[in-house]
């Protein structure tokens, strides 16, 4: 993927590098222990973005499908801003002004990336972390999850604005209506069951808070796509997110493919702010700008990540023009899988990531016996 050069520089120490206050370094689990070594024969969950390509230097130098408008987002095509937004900076937290992106060296195609939405959530309960687990299972790349708030500024792994499809908050909380994620404290949502409403055998499964992602598929072999959820909803987000983020710094490490961790949003002002804060990790904007903004928008994100409905290959060209990857999403048909990949998409977002690997398994081998 077109990473800028200065990702090389970075290691494990950089990411201590921003200065993040205790109070917005709330709970969870703690820091990453000291970072070994990737093993021999591990799976890198970085392998180099796919895309390749250089990127020239900047002369400034579901209930919902994600395809859904958010409440508050930014529309696909709207006018992007030109800054942080007001308001954005909290304080206590050292900021970096939006980077240049100096030019990138080329990176090998290394295939399409398998995308685990929301976990293996075609087996598993969405967003918890028996999803997840069976992401790496299902042979995923990388897994995909969204992060919310609750009403006392933690972290939580849900999907819907409410709790109700996918917990049993119903049954616990009668009387809070319309049972939205802000209004409940993270001991609450604790004590909710997030699985048995998809099978009987995931009973007793949590809504997992991001820490706990973070520390339990840590060396996994897998990569996250985290998408910060409605994040209108919950101010300075962004900020918490990052800090988050560098207690597990062992997610910030170099990875020039960017199949270690990249943040998107269908908020762009959101994804802006966020790199404000940690302008090192790929950022992805979800939906589908105009190609004329594309030039702009790449100044501070490297992946455009629009629904499979009428993509082109022409769009993933332009898109690529400006040296920024597409995955795409929600695609669980075979016969739509090999299409996008005929796209030249970068990378597919599934719920059945198993599905999507023997697709791509099927076509390399179509292609090694063509050659």
């Amino acid at each position: 993927m077109h990473r800028r050069n200065r990702l090389a520089l970075l290691t494990v120490t950089a990411t201590t590098a921003l200065v993040v206050p205790a109070t917005v370094a709330a709970a969870d689990p703690g820091p990453d222990p000291v970072v070994a070594p990737q093993q021999a024969g591990a799976v890198d969950p970085g392998a180099p973005r796919p895309g390749g390509g250089p990127r020239p230097a900047d002369p400034r130098p579901d209930a919902t499908q994600p395809g859904a408008a958010q409440p508050g987002a930014t529309q696909p095509g709207a006018t992007q801003p030109g800054a942080a937004q007001p308001g954005a900076v909290q304080p206590g937290v050292q900021q970096s002004a939006l980077e240049p992106r100096p030019a990138a060296g080329s990176a090998l195609r290394a295939g399409i990336v398998d995308v685990a939405h929301r976990g293996a959530s075609a087996y598993a309960p969405e967003n918890t972390l028996a999803a997840f687990r069976l992401a790496k299972a299902k042979h995923a790349d990388m897994f995909e999850l969204d992060v919310q708030e609750t009403k006392d500024h933690k972290l939580v792994i849900m999907h819907d604005t409410t709790l109700d499809r996918t917990t049993n908050v119903e049954d616990l909380y009668p009387d809070r209506k319309p049972w939205k994620v802000a209004d409940f404290t993270l001991a609450e949502i604790e004590k909710l069951d997030a699985g048995s409403w998809f099978a009987a055998e995931y009973k007793g499964e949590r809504v997992p808070t991001l820490g706990k992602v973070l520390s339990a598929m840590r060396g996994k072999g897998l990569g996250m796509l985290l998408e910060l959820k409605s994040p209108d909803l919950y101010p300075g987000i962004e900020k918490r997110v990052a800090a988050a983020l560098q207690r597990s710094p062992s997610w910030l490490r170099h990875d020039p493919r960017e199949r270690r961790l990249a943040v998107q949003s269908f908020d762009w002002h959101s994804v802006r702010r966020f790199h404000t804060v940690l302008p090192k990790v790929p950022t992805g904007l979800l939906g589908t700008p105009k190609v004329a903004d594309l030039p702009k928008l790449a100044k501070y994100a490297d992946q455009i990540n629009p629904t499979f409905g009428g993509l082109t290959a022409s769009y993933v060209k332009k898109v690529h023009a400006s040296h920024m990857d597409v995955l795409t999403w929600t695609i669980n048909d075979r016969g739509d899988m090999e299409r996008a990949a005929g796209l030249g998409v970068d990378g597919i977002i599934t719920n059945k990531p198993d599905v999507l690997r023997d697709v791509l398994k099927a076509s390399r081998s179509q292609e090694s016996k063509a050659a």
